[in-house]
């Protein structure tokens, strides 16, 4: 049976967590997530599966990203000036899986936050510290691409401080992001069936200010990098058409122009599928205050965020030839098993360079 919330009714609110009131019910107190199974919220074969997803994420997305990482130290090739915001992703990506989707494992597994309040509000800003690292970092390699490639400001050349500065640059906007719950500005709360926390998109309480937090979250977190990807990519495409159209006889060029083509489209769609439903379903419960919804729903959108630590890393680095050989050679002790891929010309990941003659493929 699908059990309906209402996600603006009037009451007490707790300090440390909130659970719309079930129609039927009046004390959220006996319902505390962080003392008893929210069994009353779905039954448990939904939460041993949502454990069961969230328990993959971690067997995956830990390797994936410590293998970049581990790679990039191992193999000179790989220091790159963009592969540096690379590993940057993976840190990023690192530090969500071991705090954000462990924890999640762990309490949907016990069906409750049973870490208590203190872990919640840890969890909840370290994880939003790591997804918007991931976020910024992916609009970061989007200027870069876009510099480099379309040239706006004439033969840019991107050098180790330029990547230092986007790394930091990516850290600073996360913590102006992620701060604010901390010192009142919105507050961490277990979300969605209560076994993963994040911030407060679910109340009115004029004591937080939430809803301006939320709009704050969706204009400067989601609204700028992804209108930075967008007009990047669509420049970078624009460019390589140009080029590829003076050059229509040349096999190679009109090749490389479809590789990056469908390199930019599966990259937006990524950051789609990773951050658009949770500003959408968040935007939603703003908006449409005393509106029914189903929490099982509401926990969807915080999976699939974590879900982009694995796969922006396939996406962003196992598409990348000499980073996908190295990965090889570090696992099977030495060996390629897709040979010698390294001997690739480009470091980058999608374009190495594109002049009045020249595109060339990752």
């Amino acid at each position: 049976m699908h059990k309906k919330w209402k996600g603006s009714q009037e009451q007490e609110l707790p300090e440390d967590f909130y659970i719309p009131i079930p129609l039927e019910t009046s004390n959220i107190t006996l319902l505390s997530p962080f003392l008893v199974p929210q069994v009353h919220l779905a039954s448990s074969g939904v939460f041993m599966s949502m454990a069961a997803f969230m328990f993959f994420l971690v067997i995956t997305g830990l390797p994936i990203n410590l293998l970049t990482v581990v790679c990039t130290f191992k193999y000179k090739k790989l220091r790159s000036h963009l592969n540096y915001i690379l590993v940057n992703l993976a840190v990023a990506n690192l530090l969500v899986v071991s705090v954000g989707s462990t924890t999640a494992f762990y309490s949907f597994f016990r069906m409750f936050f049973s870490l208590g309040a203190t872990a919640c509000k840890i969890e909840g800003f370290v994880a939003t510290v790591g997804g918007m690292v991931s976020l910024w970092s992916l609009a970061v390699i989007a200027f870069e691409r876009f510099l480099v490639i379309c040239k706006p400001v004439g033969n840019f050349t991107f050098k180790s401080s330029h990547a230092i500065m986007g790394c930091v640059f990516t850290w600073i906007m996360a913590l102006i992001a992620s701060a604010p719950p901390l010192f009142g500005w919105s507050r961490y709360i277990p979300e969605g069936l209560q076994c993963s926390c994040g911030p407060d998109w679910y109340t009115t309480n004029n004591k937080y200010n939430n809803e301006s937090y939320v709009m704050f979250l969706f204009c400067f977190c989601f609204g700028v990098p992804f209108t930075t990807i967008v007009f990047c990519y669509t420049k970078l495409l624009l460019t390589l058409r140009s080029v590829a159209k003076s050059q229509e006889q040349s096999a190679t060029t009109q090749k490389a122009e479809r590789e990056v083509t469908k390199m930019v489209v599966v990259m937006v769609l990524g950051f789609l599928v990773c951050w658009l439903p949770y500003a959408s379903f968040s935007l939603w419960v703003v908006f449409h205050r005393g509106e029914t919804f189903d929490l099982r729903v509401a926990s969807v959108p915080s999976i699939f965020s974590k879900a982009s630590t694995v796969y922006n890393p396939i996406i962003y680095v196992f598409m990348n030839k000499q980073f996908r050989s190295c990965m090889m050679k570090l696992i099977f002790c030495g060996k390629s098993p897709f040979g010698d891929e390294d001997d690739a010309s480009s470091q980058v990941t999608q374009v190495s360079s594109v002049s009045t003659s020249q595109v060339a493929p990752a």
